[in-house]
């Protein structure tokens, strides 16, 4: 009997290509930031520690320091204010579970954001909301945090192609932008309606250019001026501002 010979067949593997695209996100409801304080890092490295009777008769907020700290800040760049790359990814991932024709994972997978942290313009101002902490009692409080009434973004964005294309890209983060949001108590969480932002092209801004031009004017210098000198959000922070001075003139008499 003739003896047939195996043929090996040569499994031909292509790399995959990606595709890149800068697109701007015009915040259309304000942004609260709400990077962890530098005390809660300390206390998550070493340990939270009893407090003696000296720190516990001290005041239990300090508003302007917890302001300065709710942000996330740049040395350098056009802007001093920025956010971390990855929050708008996760924001991106989960607008995919309303989105028909992609998943959550395949946007984890498919997309990469090439900087650490995008730049934020706007002004930021000191405010203060009633929270509810997370123990059993959800125990109200008072948290401080940098409060931008107008904001705006630019984020780049790679690819892969031709899995996605430019215009999912762009979708996706338009529905990012509507149902997710970014920074605290945004759309996500149900209860708040803050971070929300449209989306556009650097070379197309169509009706959004002169909100982008105006917001975009609020950089570095503007931004450090008013970490420096605080100004209040509102009434209700204002009137909660002169109350703190007071107590603290009334306890060191």
């Amino acid at each position: 009997m003739a003896v047939t010979k195996k043929t090996t067949e040569t499994m031909e593997i292509h790399a995959l290509k990606q595709g890149r695209i800068k697109l701007r996100m015009i915040g259309q409801t304000p942004m609260y930031f709400n990077s962890m304080g530098a005390k809660a890092w300390r206390d998550l490295l070493v340990g939270g520690g009893k407090k003696t009777a000296a720190q516990k008769k001290d005041i239990k907020h300090n508003p302007e320091q917890e302001y300065r700290e709710s942000i996330y800040k740049k040395s350098k760049g056009d802007t001093y204010l920025c956010f971390p790359a990855a929050g708008v990814k996760a924001a991106m991932s989960t607008a995919a579970l309303e989105t028909v024709g992609i998943t959550k994972s395949s946007v984890q997978r498919l997309i990469f954001l090439p900087e650490s942290h995008i730049q934020i313009w706007g002004k930021p101002y000191l405010k203060m909301d009633i929270v509810r902490s997370a123990d059993m009692n959800r125990t109200p409080d008072v948290r401080t945090r940098a409060y931008l009434p107008n904001w705006c973004a630019e984020v780049d964005i790679k690819f892969v192609i031709p899995t996605l294309s430019s215009h999912s890209i762009v979708s996706l983060l338009q529905n990012a932008g509507t149902i997710v949001g970014i920074g605290d108590f945004r759309q996500e969480k149900g209860k708040g309606m803050y971070g929300t932002f449209k989306v556009a092209s650097s070379e197309d801004m169509g009706d959004m250019q002169e909100i982008w031009d105006e917001t975009s004017k609020e950089g570095r210098a503007v931004q450090e001026l008013a970490m420096e000198q605080p100004e209040c959000a509102d009434e209700q922070t204002a009137e909660l501002m002169q109350f703190i001075q007071e107590e603290r003139l009334r306890r060191a008499a």
